[in-house]
């Protein structure tokens, strides 16, 4: 561990109640994906209120936070994200949500306050001329992860304009506080949203013989789906596929001339999406073809896998080791099924998400995406710290 190590952990712990009041702030006034707008507000005044200069570059949505030293080779980013899901809260606590059917259920408030953290004590250091010499970073606050949006707003805008690496975080309530998860290369899964229409001829249910029944074809095209998408692939490549809504019909007495359907494919590795992809479109287009309807399947935005750097994520698990201890360090065997737009970053410059364990200690936590979610808001300094040492070290490596 060197000096500013020490110096810089507890510059966040100086602010670690504040951290604990930003987040509480946020998960009370959460807002959806492209409506981040009071949440940006908050958050820019926040840093004007420390001295730090904010700029919104994404429809009025997001920060770009660059330090005040421009000198240093490299500038090295940190991003956390700053939207909500469309979630009611359950949990009975002074900060649940205020805002009805909105939520903070993936943490994402936690990841904005984490950067935040990391951004303030950065700023406090080189003021303090603390640092071990010039460290030039950007903090990026993202607006819409949760649509798969927000990343590529941000590098359109220019987000990623001489930015040498990015470090990014995510909070892990199955893994207890003061823990960290770390993998190199593959870390989540491609996965694409999809709907599909089924357009049939509507008839008495009297007389299903005059219809072309587009509930009977969507539930023969769900089942094969099922069947012969698996069936298709080598049982050693990851792939799952869902339908997660079915909506047609209005009247127990009528077939239907029309059903609409969606849900998401999430595979690992390019190869496997891409044959999966194309496998839906060909089961759509036989099952059309066997009932009489018109079955057409359109792919959304199509979210790439997270694919960590190696060499950082060794910086990245040095840090958490320094910090927390070596045995605090848990390398993640596999990687996720879950999708993250953090990749979109990752396609433009080596990079690294990590998991920060949230779990309060000896409870069962709730999940992410589920009402009752909530971290031990001890991760919060944790992450800021993680964020900024790594952020230093990227800097200033040879």
């Amino acid at each position: 561990m060197n000096d500013w190590h020490q110096t810089l952990w507890e510059a966040v712990d100086r602010r670690a109640d504040e951290l604990i009041a930003v987040r509480r702030h946020l998960h009370a006034h959460p807002e959806p994906s492209g409506e981040e707008f009071a949440t940006t507000e908050y958050l820019r005044d926040r840093l004007i209120e420390s001295g730090i200069t904010a700029t919104v570059p994404t429809h009025g949505r997001g920060l770009v936070v660059d330090s005040r030293d421009q000198s240093a080779k490299r500038r090295v980013a940190m991003r956390g994200d700053i939207d909500a899901l469309l979630l009611t809260d359950q949990k009975q606590v002074d900060y649940r949500s205020r805002t009805a059917g909105v939520m903070h259920a993936c943490g994402h408030d936690a990841h904005a306050t984490c950067a935040y953290g990391a951004i303030v004590a950065l700023h406090d250091l080189a003021i303090a001329g603390k640092l071990p010499g010039p460290v030039t970073w950007r903090g990026l606050l993202q607006p819409a992860e949760e649509t798969a949006t927000g990343a590529a707003e941000m590098i359109a805008a220019g987000a990623l304009e001489g930015v040498h690496s990015i470090f990014s975080l995510h909070v892990d309530p199955s893994r207890p506080v003061g823990t960290v998860g770390v993998r190199p290369r593959t870390f989540t899964a491609h996965c694409d949203a999809f709907r599909v229409e089924v357009e049939g001829v509507a008839s008495h249910a009297a007389r299903p013989h005059l219809a072309k029944d587009p509930i009977a074809a969507a539930a023969q095209f769900v089942n094969l789906l099922y069947q012969q998408v698996p069936r298709g692939l080598d049982s050693q490549d990851a792939a799952v596929i869902a339908i997660t809504q079915i909506h047609g019909g209005s009247a127990s007495n009528v077939i239907p001339d029309r059903v609409t359907m969606a849900g998401m494919i999430r595979a690992l590795g390019s190869d496997v999406r891409n044959h999966v992809v194309g496998h839906v479109a060909q089961l759509a287009e036989s099952v059309g073809l066997i009932t009489g309807t018109k079955i057409q399947t359109d792919f959304g935005v199509h979210i790439p896998g997270v694919e960590n750097d190696p060499r950082l994520t060794d910086l990245m698990a040095n840090v958490a080791g320094c910090l927390l201890g070596t045995d605090r360090v848990q390398w993640i065997e596999r990687p996720s099924m879950g999708g993250e737009d953090f990749a979109f970053f990752l396609e433009q410059v080596p990079g690294v998400m990590f998991r920060l364990g949230s779990a309060r200690d000896n409870i069962l936590a709730s999940g992410l995406h589920t009402p009752l979610f909530d971290i031990d808001e001890r991760c919060l300094a944790i992450g800021a710290k993680l964020l900024a040492t790594a952020v230093v070290e990227a800097s200033i490596d040879s």
